[in-house]
């Protein structure tokens, strides 16, 4: 059989009913006819527009090959990229068989999977993640602390209002009622520096150093930061529990709706009431770990209450009580600005807030545990 007589019974035709464009297709589509037909079916492409819908009639076709089907698939492809829908009629079991495996072949290939990174690599990539997020945490918090000294700025120049009530009901909240599991537990931790210094300081023969090992410890480093840790965990974590429920029942932008400062009225009390109850608490633990101290020094160590007294006096200076005490304040404010800024952060599910409140006691200990040591480090370069 001749390219001419085949290129004969290679037809394609179209016509128009309504909206719809229908293709008509006959004869043998095969590798030998596909070069005298391909102009055709370009020019058809072409020329077609944007019909509603095409069908491809299959019927008149009496034999097809993978060559004669991706001319085929051409035409539906070209109409397709239009964003017209198209439909085959007429075709036998063979040609759709042969149709199908053409069209699965001239398919995009799916996406390569991504190589996955070395182990190494991942770690690094989460390191820097992490370090990204505690920049954003930081600059919130900075940002926070502004919003805070604008609130009282505007107190102390008469445009805002000084809400002593709800100040005094955070300072219950915050330390009295704080005050016996403050005292329990610094009790016990006094407790044990002394039993542990004891046997340390036996085997040296200098039982009575523990005592300024007791009381230098816990006035300067131990008394505040557990006190602090302890106050993060059961008075930030209330403070972000509380805003971000407001937060989804959506009063917090009541207040706004009102002209009410938020910050002013619901934060600054809170801070206020941390500033003046974590010292006072922190005077609580100092002494309450210092009277454990005293009663372990006299049933391990035979020192009794009255002469570990006197070695305080005579050998622990003033500044280790103003040392720790200084440091109060500002752990507060942390506390505070940390717990505030993440129940500000409480979107509109329990699940956020449950988020939220995690993270604002893991950040504000964290964050009081920093603060301690650049103390630390500033009053060590003083020789303080």
């Amino acid at each position: 059989m001749t390219e001419t007589s085949h290129a004969q019974q290679a037809r394609v035709s179209s016509h128009v009913e309504g909206s719809r464009l229908t293709v008509a297709l006959a004869g043998v589509w095969n590798s030998e006819t596909a070069g005298a037909i391909e102009a055709k079916v370009r020019s058809l492409v072409a020329e077609g527009g944007t019909p509603g819908a095409v069908t491809l009639d299959f019927s008149q076709v009496t034999r097809l090959d993978t060559l004669g089907g991706a001319l085929v698939r051409a035409i539906e492809e070209g109409f397709s990229a239009r964003g017209v829908p198209v439909e085959r009629t007429g075709l036998s079991g063979a040609a759709r068989t042969i149709y199908a495996e053409v069209a699965e072949g001239l398919a995009e290939p799916p996406p390569a999977r991504p190589v996955p990174k070395p182990g190494y690599v991942q770690a690094l990539d989460k390191v820097g993640e992490q370090m990204l997020d505690a920049k954003g945490d930081l600059v919130a918090l900075v940002a926070f602390f502004g919003r805070v000294v604008l609130a009282a700025g505007s107190i102390f120049t008469g445009k805002g209002r000084f809400r002593l009530a709800a100040v005094v009901t955070q300072l219950d909240r915050v330390a009295f009622r704080a005050v016996p599991i403050m005292f329990l537990i610094t009790f016990v931790i006094g407790a044990i520096i002394a039993q542990q210094g004891i046997f340390f300081f036996r085997a040296f023969g200098a039982d009575t150093y523990v005592v300024d090992l007791v009381a230098i410890l816990t006035l300067r480093e131990i008394g505040v930061l557990i006190v602090s840790i302890m106050v993060a965990g059961r008075t930030g974590s209330a403070f972000t529990a509380e805003l971000g429920s407001m937060k989804m029942r959506e009063e917090i932008d009541a207040l706004s709706v009102m002209g009410l400062n938020p910050v002013e009225v619901l934060v600054l009390p809170r801070l206020i009431a941390l500033v003046v109850g974590l010292p006072l608490l922190t005077i609580i633990g100092d002494l309450s770990a210092l009277a454990g101290g005293a009663i372990v020094a006299q049933i391990y160590g035979n020192i009794p209450i009255d002469i570990f007294l006197q070695r305080i006096q005579e050998e622990v200076a003033h500044r280790h009580v103003w040392v720790g005490l200084a440091k109060a304040p500002f752990m507060a404010l942390i506390i505070g600005l940390v717990a505030c800024v993440e129940g500000l952060r409480v979107q509109g599910s329990a699940e956020s807030l449950g988020m939220q409140t995690t993270a604002s006691v893991v950040k504000a200990i964290f964050m009081v545990i920093v603060v301690d040591a650049l103390f630390a480090v500033f009053f060590a370069s003083l020789g303080y």
